[in-house]
C-alpha cells in the first residue's frame, strides 16, 4: 500500500484492513494478539521482542511472522500500524521510532514517562500526518460507559466530587519481573486508569497536590531474589479538574486488590454513583439519591474484556476517516498530571497544570470491550 518513509496512511478505505504488528510480547500481548485476529477491520501481521524466542511463542499462537528485531519490523510496508506493548522505559523510544518509520502507533501506558516526551510524540504523529492513540481503553467498557451515560444525563445533578481508589497489591506476587513496575511506581503504572476515566467524563485537570512515600522498600520476587524500591508505592492526589469537580486519587503497590476501597465514586448534588472497577466492562454499577442506598443501574455482567479494544477502534477510526477515541492527546494529558503530582510530592506544593485535549465521544461502542 504505502512504503514505510511515507507520512500518511490515506489509502486505507472501507473495506480493508490495518496490518498490525505488535512490538513486545511480554505478559500482555496474547490477550492483544486474541483480538486483534478476531477482528475484520485488522490484519496481525508479525511481532518482536527482545527474547526470540518469546516473540516465536506468540507468532505460533497468533499464526502471524516473527521479526528479529524493531527495524526489521519497521522496515516492513505491510505493517501499517505498530501496537508498543514494550516495557514503561522504552515507550517513547519504541513509539519514536515507530511514528519516524511512517506508521500509526498505539502504545501501551503511560504514553511516556515525562509530560515533555508526551508532548514530543503527539506533535511527532501530528506533523507525519499519523494517528496516535494510547492505553487505556477501558473507559469504552460497557459498565464505563453506562456510567458516563449517568453523568451526561444529569442524573446525579452536578457532579462536585470524585473518589478514585488504585490498591493494586504486590506486583511480585503474581508477575514474574516486578521491579519494572516498582521502577516506575504505582502512580504512572495504574493511577492512569481512572485519571483517564475521569478526564473522558469531566475534562482537563487544572491542579494538582500529591503526597507519596514508600511503604514497603524491600521487596521478593517470585524466585526468591530481594530488591529495593525508590519510587513511592504510594501516592495519594487531590486533582482540580477543570469542570470544577474535585477528584481524590489513591494508588497503591501494597494494600490487596481486595480492598473494601475500590473503583470510583461520583458524588453529584442529586446522586452518588458508584463505579465498582475502573478496569473491568462487567463492574457493577450502582447509584443512589442523596440520603438513599445505592441500586444497581443495570447488569454488565455479559460484558468481556478485549485487550485489543483501542486497537480496533483506532483501526475503525483511519478506516471511516473519524477521530479515534483513545486519543494521544489526552494520553499526554494524562502524563502531564503524573509528573505533576510526582512534582507535587517532591516539592510539597500544588503544581498547575496547563494541557488540553478534545474529549472522547460516548458513542456505546463499549459494549464490545
Amino acid at each position: 500500500m504505502v512504503s514505510a518513509s511515507a507520512g500518511t496512511r490515506n489509502e486505507l478505505k472501507p473495506g480493508q484492513r490495518v496490518r498490525v504488528g505488535i512490538a513486545g510480547c511480554g505478559n500482555i500481548a496474547r490477550p492483544y494478539a486474541e483480538s486483534l485476529v478476531g477482528y475484520e477491520e485488522t490484519e496481525l501481521v508479525g511481532v518482536t521482542d527482545l527474547d526470540p524466542a518469546r516473540a516465536a511463542a506468540l507468532a505460533e499462537s497468533s499464526g502471524c511472522r516473527v521479526y528479529p528485531d524493531l527495524d526489521a519490523m519497521l522496515a516492513d510496508d505491510d505493517i501499517d500500524l505498530i501496537v508498543n506493548l514494550t516495557v514503561h522505559t522504552a515507550h517513547h523510544a519504541v513509539s519514536t521510532a515507530a511514528l519516524e518509520a511512517g506508521k500509526h502507533v498505539y502504545s501501551e501506558k503511560p504514553l511516556a514517562l515525562s509530560a515533555e516526551q508526551a508532548r514530543e510524540l503527539v506533535a511527532l504523529a501530528a506533523s507525519r500526518g499519523l494517528r496516535l492513540g494510547c492505553s487505556p481503553f477501558t473507559f469504552m467498557g460497557a459498565a464505563q460507559q453506562a456510567a458516563w451515560r449517568a453523568v451526561q444525563g444529569g442524573s446525579l445533578g452536578t457532579v462536585r466530587l470524585a473518589y478514585a481508589e488504585v490498591n493494586w497489591g504486590r506486583i511480585e506476587s503474581w508477575h514474574p519481573a516486578p521491579q519494572a513496575f516498582y521502577e516506575v511506581g504505582a502512580l504512572f503504572d495504574v493511577g492512569v486508569y481512572p485519571l483517564t476515566i475521569l478526564t473522558a467524563f469531566f475534562g482537563p485537570a487544572r491542579r494538582v497536590s500529591a503526597y507519596g512515600r514508600v511503604l514497603q522498600p524491600q521487596r521478593r520476587t517470585k524466585d526468591g531474589d530481594e530488591f529495593t524500591i525508590t519510587t513511592p508505592d504510594f501516592v495519594t492526589a487531590a486533582i482540580e479538574l477543570e469542570s470544577g469537580v474535585l477528584a481524590r486519587l489513591t494508588t497503591d503497590f501494597y494494600v490487596s486488590q481486595h480492598s473494601k476501597q475500590t473503583g470510583i465514586e461520583l458524588h453529584g448534588d442529586a446522586a452518588s454513583l458508584h463505579l465498582a472497577s475502573w478496569q473491568d466492562p462487567n463492574s457493577a454499577v450502582e447509584v443512589a439519591p442523596f440520603g438513599q442506598p445505592y441500586q444497581p443501574l443495570g447488569d454488565f455482567s455479559e460484558a468481556k474484556m478485549r485487550w485489543g479494544t483501542g486497537v480496533h477502534d483506532l483501526a475503525r477510526a483511519i478506516l471511516a476517516g473519524r477521530p479515534h477515541r483513545a486519543s494521544g492527546e489526552h494520553a499526554a494529558h494524562v502524563v502531564e498530571i503524573l509528573c505533576a503530582a510526582t512534582e507535587s510530592l517532591t516539592y510539597g506544593r500544588s503544581v498547575d497544570i496547563g494541557s488540553s485535549f478534545a474529549p472522547p465521544v460516548l458513542d456505546g461502542i463499549g459494549a464490545e470491550a
